[in-house]
């Protein structure tokens, strides 16, 4: 049996031992190891919304009428002609779907263009500190992007010229915000918020079930945090 002086070096070891490679981790791994499960999480968010009923078919990420239009919709629906209704939302929400695609080399650039502080902010962050480095660094290309598809998704339907015109009435009076009131920005707003939800969603479940992580690093990386 080791005398007690050598327990506790052995003990001292293998501390500092356990301190180095998380150290190194940190300084060497973190950043490729994060790109690793990023990388996957985005994916799999543009692939889960980017199809038919990616997001009609989510209650979490359909797309409503405007809350200000919801009294409207009621009335419609009261008067035997929801199936107008029905009709735009299933238009703004296939609109939605067809724009995310184009996301996904937008949320790739934004991964590789990563600095190490941004992999350890994240690291360190709550969970979901990636999806806010993703608000930060991609909203604005994706608006860009997303808004021409939005629009023409939604030309081929004559109620989007319809939702304008009352919309735009409903703007003036203070019924509805004025952004809303032209439906594509309102469809593209809300296929970002839908996006953004998606990859946090991605987030959380990566850190809290690593092994699920793509990639032997990334696996490494949330294992050793959680």
């Amino acid at each position: 049996m080791p005398c007690r002086p050598l327990v506790w070096l052995v003990f001292l070891v293998v501390t500092h031992a356990q301190a180095l490679s998380l150290d190194e981790l940190s300084n060497r791994d973190a950043t490729g190891g994060l790109k690793e499960a990023l990388t996957q999480g985005a994916a799999k968010a543009v692939g889960l919304l980017g199809r038919t009923d990616g997001f009609l078919g989510n209650p979490k990420v359909k797309i409503p009428l405007p809350d200000s239009l919801r009294q409207v919709e009621g009335i419609m629906r009261g008067l035997g002609a929801g199936r107008y209704a029905d009709e735009l939302i299933t238009t703004m929400n296939r609109a939605a779907e067809a724009a995310v695609p184009e996301a996904k080399t937008l949320l790739v650039n934004s991964i590789k263009q990563m600095s190490v502080q941004d992999a350890k902010g994240i690291l360190s962050g709550g969970d979901d500190a990636a999806t806010q480095y993703f608000k930060r660094t991609t909203s604005e290309p994706l608006s860009g992007k997303f808004k021409p598809i939005v629009k023409k998704a939604i030309d081929r339907v004559k109620l989007a010229e319809k939702y304008e015109q009352f919309a735009g009435r409903a703007a003036k009076f203070g019924l509805v915000k004025q952004e809303d009131a032209h439906l594509e920005n309102y469809v593209t707003a809300k296929a970002l918020d839908g996006l953004y939800l998606m990859i946090a969603e991605e987030e959380k479940a990566i850190r809290k079930d690593p092994v699920g992580a793509a990639g032997s690093l990334a696996k490494k990386v949330f294992g050793l945090l959680k």
